[in-house]
Protein backbone atom coordinates (compact mmCIF):
# COMPACT_ATOMS: atom_id res chain seq x y z
CA UNK A 1 0.00 0.00 0.00
CA UNK A 2 1.57 3.43 -0.87
CA UNK A 3 2.14 5.43 2.14
CA UNK A 4 0.29 9.22 2.09
CA UNK A 5 1.83 11.97 3.83
CA UNK A 6 -0.61 15.01 4.24
CA UNK A 7 1.05 18.40 4.27
CA UNK A 8 -1.10 21.02 6.14
CA UNK A 9 1.70 24.36 6.66
CA UNK A 10 0.29 27.93 7.81
CA UNK A 11 1.78 30.60 6.17
CA UNK A 12 5.18 31.43 6.84
CA UNK A 13 4.41 35.28 7.57
CA UNK A 14 5.74 37.95 5.42
CA UNK A 15 7.57 35.50 2.88
CA UNK A 16 4.92 32.20 1.55
CA UNK A 17 1.46 31.44 2.02
CA UNK A 18 0.36 28.31 2.74
CA UNK A 19 -0.11 26.98 -0.76
CA UNK A 20 3.25 28.28 -1.67
CA UNK A 21 5.03 26.23 1.58
CA UNK A 22 2.79 23.00 0.38
CA UNK A 23 3.87 23.39 -3.29
CA UNK A 24 7.82 23.62 -2.28
CA UNK A 25 7.31 20.44 -0.29
CA UNK A 26 5.57 18.52 -2.75
CA UNK A 27 7.98 19.23 -5.51
CA UNK A 28 10.64 18.68 -2.43
CA UNK A 29 9.16 15.23 -1.78
CA UNK A 30 8.82 14.03 -5.48
CA UNK A 31 12.59 14.84 -5.99
CA UNK A 32 13.55 12.32 -2.88
CA UNK A 33 10.76 10.22 -2.33
CA UNK A 34 8.58 9.82 -5.21
CA UNK A 35 6.82 6.83 -3.74
CA UNK A 36 5.44 8.72 -1.32
CA UNK A 37 1.58 9.83 -1.97
CA UNK A 38 0.62 13.38 -1.07
CA UNK A 39 -2.51 15.25 0.07
CA UNK A 40 -2.34 18.71 0.16
CA UNK A 41 -3.94 21.14 2.76
CA UNK A 42 -2.72 24.44 3.58
CA UNK A 43 -4.44 26.00 6.88
CA UNK A 44 -4.71 28.82 8.52
CA UNK A 45 -6.18 30.18 12.44
CA UNK A 46 -8.72 32.79 11.37
CA UNK A 47 -5.88 35.61 10.71
CA UNK A 48 -4.21 36.62 7.55
CA UNK A 49 -4.10 33.12 4.66
CA UNK A 50 -7.68 32.07 6.31
CA UNK A 51 -9.37 33.05 2.77
CA UNK A 52 -6.46 31.30 0.53
CA UNK A 53 -6.89 28.03 3.08
CA UNK A 54 -10.45 28.29 1.44
CA UNK A 55 -9.65 28.47 -2.29
CA UNK A 56 -7.25 26.15 -2.03
CA UNK A 57 -9.67 23.80 -0.74
CA UNK A 58 -11.81 24.45 -3.64
CA UNK A 59 -13.99 27.75 -2.51
CA UNK A 60 -14.40 30.68 -5.23
CA UNK A 61 -12.23 33.53 -4.93
CA UNK A 62 -13.94 36.61 -4.91
CA UNK A 63 -13.10 40.07 -4.91
CA UNK A 64 -15.10 43.09 -3.89
CA UNK A 65 -13.89 46.68 -3.52
CA UNK A 66 -14.75 48.15 0.17
CA UNK A 67 -13.86 50.86 2.09
CA UNK A 68 -10.03 50.15 3.52
CA UNK A 69 -9.00 50.79 6.82
CA UNK A 70 -8.21 54.65 6.30
CA UNK A 71 -10.77 55.28 3.95
CA UNK A 72 -9.01 54.42 0.56
CA UNK A 73 -11.11 51.86 -1.77
CA UNK A 74 -9.56 48.63 -1.33
CA UNK A 75 -9.94 45.42 -3.49
CA UNK A 76 -11.04 42.65 -0.81
CA UNK A 77 -10.63 39.13 -1.55
CA UNK A 78 -13.21 36.63 -0.61
CA UNK A 79 -14.27 33.06 -1.18
CA UNK A 80 -17.28 31.29 -2.13
CA UNK A 81 -18.70 27.93 -1.79
CA UNK A 82 -22.68 27.45 -2.39
CA UNK A 83 -23.85 29.72 0.10
CA UNK A 84 -21.15 29.44 2.60
CA UNK A 85 -18.52 32.81 2.38
CA UNK A 86 -15.06 32.83 3.75
CA UNK A 87 -14.01 36.66 4.88
CA UNK A 88 -10.75 38.20 6.36
CA UNK A 89 -10.87 40.70 8.50
CA UNK A 90 -6.62 40.80 7.93
CA UNK A 91 -6.60 41.52 4.38
CA UNK A 92 -10.00 43.72 3.81
CA UNK A 93 -9.56 46.46 6.72
CA UNK A 94 -6.33 45.13 8.74
CA UNK A 95 -2.77 45.50 8.87
CA UNK A 96 -1.76 44.48 5.85
CA UNK A 97 -4.64 46.75 4.14
CA UNK A 98 -3.19 49.56 5.42
CA UNK A 99 -1.73 52.08 2.73
CA UNK A 100 2.44 51.41 3.18
CA UNK A 101 1.42 48.81 6.07
CA UNK A 102 1.63 52.60 8.01
CA UNK A 103 -0.61 52.63 11.36
CA UNK A 104 -3.56 54.95 11.99
CA UNK A 105 -4.71 53.90 16.09
CA UNK A 106 -7.34 56.77 16.05
CA UNK A 107 -8.50 56.78 12.37
CA UNK A 108 -8.39 53.05 10.96
CA UNK A 109 -11.89 51.75 10.55
CA UNK A 110 -13.98 48.23 10.07
CA UNK A 111 -16.50 49.61 7.13
CA UNK A 112 -14.82 47.76 4.70
CA UNK A 113 -15.66 44.80 6.35
CA UNK A 114 -19.34 45.29 6.65
CA UNK A 115 -19.80 46.20 3.52
CA UNK A 116 -17.71 42.81 2.38
CA UNK A 117 -20.18 41.09 4.69
CA UNK A 118 -23.17 42.37 2.89
CA UNK A 119 -21.59 41.81 -0.65
CA UNK A 120 -21.38 38.60 0.31
CA UNK A 121 -25.09 38.20 1.67
CA UNK A 122 -25.88 39.98 -1.99
CA UNK A 123 -23.75 37.49 -3.75
CA UNK A 124 -26.44 34.82 -1.78
CA UNK A 125 -24.05 33.74 0.83
CA UNK A 126 -26.06 32.62 4.08
CA UNK A 127 -23.08 31.45 6.36
CA UNK A 128 -20.47 34.10 6.83
CA UNK A 129 -17.13 32.98 8.08
CA UNK A 130 -15.34 35.35 9.38
CA UNK A 131 -11.67 35.58 10.59
CA UNK A 132 -10.55 38.15 12.63
CA UNK A 133 -6.70 37.95 12.87
CA UNK A 134 -4.49 41.35 11.82
CA UNK A 135 -6.56 44.38 12.95
CA UNK A 136 -5.93 47.66 12.31
CA UNK A 137 -8.59 49.27 14.45
CA UNK A 138 -9.78 49.66 17.62
CA UNK A 139 -13.41 50.87 16.88
CA UNK A 140 -15.48 48.25 18.69
CA UNK A 141 -16.77 47.13 15.57
CA UNK A 142 -18.74 50.60 14.71
CA UNK A 143 -17.31 51.26 11.66
CA UNK A 144 -18.55 47.36 10.66
CA UNK A 145 -22.00 48.07 11.41
CA UNK A 146 -21.97 51.33 9.91
CA UNK A 147 -20.85 49.47 7.18
CA UNK A 148 -23.54 46.73 7.48
CA UNK A 149 -26.12 50.44 7.64
CA UNK A 150 -26.64 50.54 11.38
CA UNK A 151 -27.01 54.07 11.75
CA UNK A 152 -24.20 55.61 14.79
CA UNK A 153 -24.55 59.19 14.81
CA UNK A 154 -23.58 62.11 16.56
CA UNK A 155 -25.06 64.41 19.71
CA UNK A 156 -26.22 67.12 16.40
CA UNK A 157 -27.44 63.84 14.44
CA UNK A 158 -24.37 63.32 11.99
CA UNK A 159 -23.07 60.46 10.79
CA UNK A 160 -19.70 59.41 13.15
CA UNK A 161 -16.63 59.06 11.38
CA UNK A 162 -14.16 56.84 11.08
CA UNK A 163 -12.39 54.72 13.82
CA UNK A 164 -11.67 55.84 17.57
CA UNK A 165 -11.91 59.69 16.81
CA UNK A 166 -15.52 59.11 15.60
CA UNK A 167 -16.57 56.61 18.40
CA UNK A 168 -15.61 59.45 20.84
CA UNK A 169 -18.96 61.65 19.19
CA UNK A 170 -21.19 58.69 19.32
CA UNK A 171 -24.73 59.51 21.18
CA UNK A 172 -27.01 57.24 19.53
CA UNK A 173 -27.37 53.90 17.64
CA UNK A 174 -29.70 52.08 15.17
CA UNK A 175 -28.83 48.49 14.75
CA UNK A 176 -31.91 47.50 12.92
CA UNK A 177 -30.98 48.15 9.64
CA UNK A 178 -27.66 46.33 10.11
CA UNK A 179 -29.97 43.24 11.29
CA UNK A 180 -32.11 43.05 8.41
CA UNK A 181 -29.45 42.87 6.39
CA UNK A 182 -28.26 39.51 8.48
CA UNK A 183 -31.61 38.11 8.67
CA UNK A 184 -31.40 34.32 8.31
CA UNK A 185 -28.02 34.33 8.02
CA UNK A 186 -25.13 33.22 10.02
CA UNK A 187 -22.51 34.69 11.01
CA UNK A 188 -19.40 32.71 12.45
CA UNK A 189 -16.30 35.06 13.87
CA UNK A 190 -13.37 32.93 13.85
CA UNK A 191 -10.97 33.58 16.41
CA UNK A 192 -9.23 32.36 19.83
CA UNK A 193 -8.96 35.38 21.18
CA UNK A 194 -10.96 35.40 25.03
CA UNK A 195 -10.85 38.73 25.84
CA UNK A 196 -13.31 40.99 26.86
CA UNK A 197 -14.04 44.36 25.18
CA UNK A 198 -13.22 46.78 28.59
CA UNK A 199 -10.37 47.28 30.99
CA UNK A 200 -7.36 45.61 31.78
CA UNK A 201 -7.76 42.57 29.29
CA UNK A 202 -9.81 44.21 27.15
CA UNK A 203 -9.01 45.47 23.77
CA UNK A 204 -7.66 48.92 23.93
CA UNK A 205 -4.74 47.34 27.12
CA UNK A 206 -3.83 43.84 25.14
CA UNK A 207 -4.03 44.54 22.02
CA UNK A 208 -3.94 48.46 21.22
CA UNK A 209 -0.01 49.21 21.52
CA UNK A 210 0.36 46.56 18.73
CA UNK A 211 -1.85 48.84 16.46
CA UNK A 212 0.39 52.36 17.32
CA UNK A 213 -1.92 53.45 20.18
CA UNK A 214 0.71 54.93 22.89
CA UNK A 215 0.79 52.92 26.53
CA UNK A 216 -0.35 56.26 27.87
CA UNK A 217 -3.36 56.82 25.49
CA UNK A 218 -4.62 53.31 26.62
CA UNK A 219 -6.87 54.29 29.47
CA UNK A 220 -8.32 57.22 27.48
CA UNK A 221 -9.28 54.75 24.88
CA UNK A 222 -10.85 52.38 26.83
CA UNK A 223 -12.99 54.81 28.33
CA UNK A 224 -13.69 56.00 24.85
CA UNK A 225 -14.87 52.38 24.54
CA UNK A 226 -16.94 52.10 27.82
CA UNK A 227 -19.22 55.38 26.96
CA UNK A 228 -19.54 53.61 23.13
CA UNK A 229 -20.68 49.97 24.81
CA UNK A 230 -22.95 51.53 26.99
CA UNK A 231 -24.95 52.87 23.61
CA UNK A 232 -24.78 50.18 21.50
CA UNK A 233 -25.12 47.40 24.26
CA UNK A 234 -27.35 49.13 26.88
CA UNK A 235 -27.87 46.29 29.02
CA UNK A 236 -24.12 45.28 28.79
CA UNK A 237 -25.00 41.21 27.52
CA UNK A 238 -22.06 41.55 24.84
CA UNK A 239 -19.35 43.38 26.24
CA UNK A 240 -17.91 40.75 28.67
CA UNK A 241 -18.28 38.21 26.27
CA UNK A 242 -14.78 36.16 26.05
CA UNK A 243 -14.03 37.19 22.35
CA UNK A 244 -15.50 40.68 22.28
CA UNK A 245 -12.16 42.02 22.54
CA UNK A 246 -11.11 40.43 19.55
CA UNK A 247 -9.71 42.40 16.68
CA UNK A 248 -10.18 45.81 18.36
CA UNK A 249 -13.89 44.94 19.57
CA UNK A 250 -14.75 43.91 16.26
CA UNK A 251 -15.87 40.68 17.94
CA UNK A 252 -18.08 42.93 19.97
CA UNK A 253 -19.45 44.26 17.21
CA UNK A 254 -20.04 41.32 15.79
CA UNK A 255 -21.52 39.70 18.81
CA UNK A 256 -24.31 42.74 18.95
CA UNK A 257 -25.23 41.21 15.00
CA UNK A 258 -26.05 37.56 16.69
CA UNK A 259 -22.48 35.80 15.57
CA UNK A 260 -21.27 32.94 17.18
CA UNK A 261 -17.46 32.81 18.27
CA UNK A 262 -15.41 29.46 17.64
CA UNK A 263 -11.83 29.02 17.39
CA UNK A 264 -10.05 30.14 14.39
CA UNK A 265 -8.31 26.82 14.09
CA UNK A 266 -11.37 24.79 14.72
CA UNK A 267 -13.88 26.70 12.03
CA UNK A 268 -10.98 26.49 9.23
CA UNK A 269 -10.08 23.02 9.98
CA UNK A 270 -13.81 21.94 9.78
CA UNK A 271 -14.06 24.22 6.19
CA UNK A 272 -10.86 22.47 4.68
CA UNK A 273 -11.86 19.07 5.69
CA UNK A 274 -8.83 18.81 7.82
CA UNK A 275 -9.97 15.63 10.17
CA UNK A 276 -11.14 13.78 6.68
CA UNK A 277 -7.35 14.31 4.94
CA UNK A 278 -5.87 12.92 8.50
CA UNK A 279 -8.27 9.50 8.32
CA UNK A 280 -5.98 9.18 5.12
CA UNK A 281 -2.53 9.92 6.07
CA UNK A 282 0.01 7.65 7.13
CA UNK A 283 2.52 10.91 8.46
CA UNK A 284 1.73 14.85 8.44
CA UNK A 285 4.05 17.78 7.80
CA UNK A 286 3.28 21.10 9.25
CA UNK A 287 4.62 24.37 10.12
CA UNK A 288 4.62 28.16 10.17
CA UNK A 289 6.97 30.92 10.04
CA UNK A 290 8.22 30.51 13.85
CA UNK A 291 7.53 27.91 15.88
CA UNK A 292 7.27 29.25 19.32
CA UNK A 293 5.55 29.44 22.50
CA UNK A 294 2.72 31.55 21.13
CA UNK A 295 2.12 28.22 18.49
CA UNK A 296 1.13 26.21 21.42
CA UNK A 297 -1.63 28.41 22.24
CA UNK A 298 -3.66 27.06 19.28
CA UNK A 299 -2.18 28.24 16.56
CA UNK A 300 -2.65 26.07 13.37
CA UNK A 301 0.23 23.75 13.32
CA UNK A 302 -0.47 23.28 17.05
CA UNK A 303 -4.11 21.99 16.42
CA UNK A 304 -2.89 19.85 13.39
CA UNK A 305 -0.03 17.91 15.74
CA UNK A 306 -2.81 17.61 18.52
CA UNK A 307 -5.16 16.17 16.05
CA UNK A 308 -2.83 14.12 14.36
CA UNK A 309 -1.16 12.76 17.51
CA UNK A 310 -4.97 11.39 18.63
CA UNK A 311 -4.51 9.18 15.57
CA UNK A 312 -1.45 7.73 16.49
CA UNK A 313 0.29 9.77 13.29
CA UNK A 314 3.87 10.94 12.97
CA UNK A 315 4.34 14.48 12.55
CA UNK A 316 7.05 16.40 11.27
CA UNK A 317 7.43 20.59 11.19
CA UNK A 318 9.03 23.16 8.92
CA UNK A 319 9.51 26.71 9.94
CA UNK A 320 11.19 29.79 9.24
CA UNK A 321 12.88 29.61 12.72
CA UNK A 322 11.97 27.33 15.60
CA UNK A 323 12.34 28.55 19.12
CA UNK A 324 11.33 25.60 20.50
CA UNK A 325 12.71 22.38 22.40
CA UNK A 326 12.66 18.94 21.91
CA UNK A 327 10.41 18.56 24.63
CA UNK A 328 8.40 20.98 24.37
CA UNK A 329 8.42 20.21 20.59
CA UNK A 330 7.28 17.24 21.81
CA UNK A 331 4.36 17.61 24.52
CA UNK A 332 2.77 19.19 21.50
CA UNK A 333 2.45 16.36 19.25
CA UNK A 334 5.49 17.06 16.53
CA UNK A 335 8.25 14.52 16.38
CA UNK A 336 10.73 16.34 14.31
CA UNK A 337 11.26 20.16 13.26
CA UNK A 338 13.46 21.44 10.41
CA UNK A 339 14.67 25.06 11.17
CA UNK A 340 15.01 27.50 7.34
CA UNK A 341 17.34 29.70 9.35
CA UNK A 342 19.94 27.45 10.65
CA UNK A 343 20.27 25.77 7.48
CA UNK A 344 20.49 29.51 5.43
CA UNK A 345 23.08 30.51 7.87
CA UNK A 346 21.22 33.97 8.61
CA UNK A 347 17.85 35.30 8.45
CA UNK A 348 17.99 37.17 5.38
CA UNK A 349 18.63 34.54 3.24
CA UNK A 350 16.10 32.23 5.13
CA UNK A 351 13.30 35.10 4.21
CA UNK A 352 14.63 35.05 0.66
CA UNK A 353 15.43 31.79 -0.81
CA UNK A 354 12.07 30.03 1.10
CA UNK A 355 10.98 27.79 -1.21
CA UNK A 356 14.56 26.68 -2.29
CA UNK A 357 15.34 25.68 1.37
CA UNK A 358 12.13 23.91 1.85
CA UNK A 359 12.80 21.87 -0.87
CA UNK A 360 16.70 21.27 -0.19
CA UNK A 361 14.87 20.19 3.40
CA UNK A 362 12.94 17.52 1.86
CA UNK A 363 16.38 15.60 1.25
CA UNK A 364 16.20 14.70 4.81
CA UNK A 365 12.38 15.56 5.87
CA UNK A 366 12.14 12.88 2.99
CA UNK A 367 14.08 9.84 4.44
CA UNK A 368 12.28 10.76 7.68
CA UNK A 369 8.99 10.14 6.38
CA UNK A 370 9.98 6.81 4.72
CA UNK A 371 11.50 5.72 8.00
CA UNK A 372 8.53 6.49 9.78
CA UNK A 373 5.75 5.09 7.10
CA UNK A 374 7.61 1.87 6.91
CA UNK A 375 8.69 2.43 3.69
CA UNK A 376 11.91 2.10 1.66
CA UNK A 377 14.74 4.41 1.58
CA UNK A 378 14.60 7.45 -0.37
CA UNK A 379 15.63 7.44 -4.09
CA UNK A 380 18.02 10.85 -5.28
CA UNK A 381 19.41 13.45 -3.81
Amino acid sequence: MTPTVMLAPDKFKGTLTAAQVVDALRRGIAQTAPQLQVLSCPIADGGDGTVDAAIAAGFTARTTTVTGPTGRPHAARWALQDDVAVLELAGTVGLHALPGEELAPHSASTRGLGELMRAAVVSGARTLLVGLGGSASTDAGAGLLQGLGAQLRSTDGAEIGPGLRGLEALATAEIGPALAVLDQVTVIAANDVTNPLLGAEGAAAVYGPQKGIAPAQIGTVDATLTAAARVLDPMGAHRDLPGAGAAGGTGFGLFLLGAVQRSGADAVFELVGVDELLADADAVVTGEGKLDAQTLQGKGPAEVARRARRRGLPVAAVAGTVTLDAQELGEAGIDRAWDLTSRAGSTQRALADGEELLVEVCRELSTWLLEQTGSVSATGG
